[in-house]
């Protein structure tokens, strides 16, 4: 009976046993932590993408994890008083320790995030200073295991190729909130918002003969741009950094052939950045390098006195803006591209580069008021200036501003990604019976320039006529504010930072007519261009002289 009786204890104890490891077993999946975004594209969650494998557990990819803000409501309310005229802390913006040490999250919980990722196999590949963002790459297996998801590869339902992405929402076993992990999947990938001429093309392509530029066959060239907008004065951009935001990299022989052929010095270094692993280098016939060096050509064309261009590459939007603004070493920052993504993942960025003093430009997209949501972003981000596309005329080459048209690629609608209508739109007078804006929803663009496609471009180891897009637009508004700034540090004031409070006051105010071209003619299908604020051409293209005495006005 005793040895039967201890059978029993033994099999009581084992049951104990079993019931305390799955008692464990439940705390420690009750502890897994869900980040605060989503990552399951809808044709995922929604049946409408196939499952037709399994992505290769040996196969590495490269991930931006973000961690939240602290002290959002603070930040929101510092930002307000930072772009106000009538707060004491008016332009007193903060360094990047300042921001970290404030807003950013706590240095244990980065460090718990970085001995995380090492301890599930994950490879560090940036840590920037700021704090907001830990870069990793690793094998398949690992991040699956690491996040609790199985990353499959999926049909696309519109496009004729497969993209991977996780089965469920990640989750991790860590203490420490997560807000976005980039990088998981590859449902939508990045648009250059340029209009590319084919290498077949002649300079006559696109409509060059309505242009009257000063490059081959009247096509226009950076440095028209500059003498429309700004003229013949002093500033050039001296002391001042432009930062670039690109998924590709370049050749900079096509940017020496660009201003060789046009007769025209170039001596603005050109720095790359990357990001993620990726290539600097875009050798003809791999890849396109059309973004990238028309970019880099744009802006010198327009600031040829720059201390330097800095061209940030990589794969990750997360990556790029975030070294951006952790380096804090440009103060005026050109996008031309457009995907898909959470709003929160990138939005804590800008915030901080708002609070640098950084001013971002986004180029709207070439589509007119159909450009999809996921093109458009991230030019509708409320942090964001989104700059539209003109058709411009001149006096002839080289010369003066004449006339300007609402260019019908011109991306313009309310957001269609919803995001909330910011403060400076609800500014009486913004958004009117005229212009059909939303009263509850951002509308873009902020501003414009030229975009039609009577642009000469060298790039992929040629140059070529006939391009265009807001791709153009953009890193000219970077151009033009790297002279304001010029200006503005130069008579003891400070950079404008973001520009969309003092844009907006502007338009409002008296000196709207002098400071800008009101663009009144030309449609992107469902919106015209209308006297004020519009959705084709937002308030329109600089009157660069009168623009840039306006800002140190209100500085």
């Amino acid at each position: 009976m005793k040895d039967l009786s201890g059978i029993a204890i033994l099999r009581r104890l084992f049951v104990a046993l079993c019931a305390f490891v799955l008692f464990l077993a439940a705390i420690a999946q009750a502890e897994q932590r869900p980040t605060m975004t989503s990552h399951v594209p809808e044709a995922v969650s929604g049946g409408v993408a196939p499952l037709v494998g399994h992505l290769p557990s040996s196969q590495r990819l490269s991930l931006a994890i973000s961690l939240p803000l602290r002290n959002e409501a603070e930040l929101d309310d510092l930002l307000q008083q930072l772009y106000d005229p009538h707060s004491p802390k008016y332009h007193k913006y903060l360094n990047v320790g300042e921001f970290g040490a404030r807003f950013g999250p706590t240095l244990p919980d980065y460090i718990a995030l970085i001995r995380f990722a090492r301890a599930n196999g994950l490879t560090l590949v940036d840590v920037p200073v700021n704090r907001l963002v830990v870069d990793v790459e690793g094998p398949v297996a690992n991040i699956e295991s690491a996040f609790h998801v199985t990353l499959g590869v999926y049909q696309h339902p519109t496009e004729s190729r497969t993209f991977y992405a996780p089965d469920r929402e990640p989750a991790v076993d860590l203490d420490v909130p997560l807000l976005h992990i980039s990088g998981l999947d590859n449902f939508t990938l990045p648009h250059a918002k340029n209009i590319r001429a084919s290498q077949e093309s002649t300079l006559e392509s696109g409509d060059a003969g309505k242009a009257t530029g000063s490059g081959p066959h009247g096509q226009f060239i950076g440095s028209d741009m500059r003498a429309a907008y700004y003229g013949s004065g002093s500033l050039d951009g001296a002391g001042q950094s432009v930062g670039l935001f690109e998924y590709a990299g370049y050749e900079i022989s096509d940017v020496k052939t660009y201003f060789k052929n046009l007769n025209q010095s170039l001596n603005v270094p050109v720095k790359g950045v990357s990001l993620n692993g990726a290539h600097l280098g875009c050798p003809p016939k791999s890849c396109d390098d059309s973004e990238q060096v028309l970019d880099i050509e744009m802006t010198i064309s327009m600031a040829p006195g720059l201390d330097q261009v800095v061209v940030y590459v990589g794969n990750s939007d997360v990556s790029i803006f975030n070294r951006m603004a952790a380096d804090n070493t440009s103060k005026q920052l050109s996008c031309s591209w457009g995907w898909s993504d959470d709003e929160s993942s990138i939005d804590p960025i800008f915030k901080e580069m708002a609070a640098q003093g950084q001013t971002v430009f986004v180029a709207t997209g070439d589509n007119g008021s159909a450009t999809p949501g996921d093109v458009v972003w991230p030019a509708d981000d409320p942090y964001i200036t989104a700059v539209g596309g003109t058709d411009l005329t001149t006096t002839g080459p080289g010369g003066a501003w004449k006339s300007e048209t609402g260019w019908n690629g011109s991306a313009g609608m309310p957001s269609k990604n919803k995001v909330p209508i910011p403060s400076y739109q609800k500014i009486a007078g913004v958004i009117n019976s005229l212009n059909h804006g939303s009263k509850t929803l951002r509308n873009i663009p902020d501003v414009a320039a030229e975009a039609n496609t009577n642009q000469y471009s060298c790039y992929d180891g040629g140059c070529f006529g006939g391009n265009g897009g807001t791709s153009y637009a953009a890193p000219q508004w970077a151009g033009l504010t790297a002279l304001a700034n010029q200006q503005a540090i130069a008579g003891g004031g400070t950079a404008l930072g973001f520009l969309n409070p003092a844009l907006y006051a502007i338009g409002t105010g008296s000196s709207y007519d002098s400071d800008f071209h009101d663009i009144t003619s030309g449609s992107n299908g469902k919106y015209s261009a209308v006297t004020g604020f519009d959705l084709v051409t937002g308030w329109g293209s600089p009157n660069g002289p009168n623009l840039i005495d306006s800002f140190a006005g209100i500085d």
